[in-house]
């Protein structure tokens, strides 16, 4: 596998949270000085001043990576000697979303599935949104145990693959530890699985992709809920 020269320099960025912490850490003494301003000195790092540093976009590929590594690496360590709990086991749902995510839940922890969940709705201000949530991704990183017992509704958010808000206009996009958002290719919004490389297309008048299908759902929660389930190939 090959690296490009700001790779190889900096194989790691675990200890910082951004990027604006990773240029922080090769900003000196003396560019402060000089320089006065912490910003002007951050940006004259991100320009290569002290040498070559990782572009936003390396950097947050190389932070995706390595979550993505110790994740795999937490599995193999306790995956045989730690039964996954899953959130939907022993639930009375009512709803075909809480069913279809149910029986997607453990194929998702396990890595053997990625789904992207889109949901179109409207939030508490009464403001219609929507948006595509990296559904293993969100099992890992929150509790699930309120959303199949009813007691909280599962909807998509700013730090989530891709979210609008009709009302307000915001829109935002994020790739997340198992997709890569492309969003500005001819044929539309695009989710690249970070494992297989394999593309999942979210258009409804195309197929969504190799290993991959689409199920429209009939849900008494929201206006309009699409699951897309990828089947994860190891490469």
């Amino acid at each position: 596998m090959e690296y490009s020269t700001a790779a190889r320099a900096h194989r790691t960025v675990t200890p910082f949270k951004v990027y604006e912490d990773y240029l922080d850490s090769k900003v000196t003494p003396v560019d402060l000085f000089y320089l006065k301003s912490p910003a002007l000195a951050r940006r004259l790092v991100e320009r290569g001043h002290n040498g070559t540093v990782l572009s936003r976009k390396e950097f947050e590929e190389t932070k995706a990576a390595e979550q993505a590594a110790e994740a795999a690496k937490s599995d193999t360590l306790y995956g045989r000697s730690r039964p996954t709990t899953l959130a939907s086991a022993g639930k009375e749902l009512k709803d075909n979303f809480l069913k279809a995510l149910a029986e997607r839940e453990e194929a998702n922890r396990s890595g053997k599935m990625t789904s992207v969940i889109f949901i179109r709705d409207h939030n508490p201000l009464g403001q219609e949104v929507s948006g595509y949530i990296d559904y293993a991704h969100r099992l890992q990183t929150q509790d699930f145990q309120p959303y199949f017992r009813g007691k909280k509704k599962l909807m998509p958010g700013r730090s989530d693959l891709c979210y609008y808000n009709w009302r307000t206009q915001v829109s935002t996009s994020n790739s997340s530890p198992n997709f890569e958002v492309i969003y500005d290719d001819p044929n539309g919004l695009l989710f690249k699985n970070k494992r297989d490389k394999k593309i999942l297309n979210v258009d409804p008048l195309s197929g969504p992709g190799e290993d991959s299908s689409r199920t429209f759902l009939q849900s008494d929660l929201y206006i309009h809920a699409v699951i897309y389930d990828h089947n994860v190939r190891t490469v």
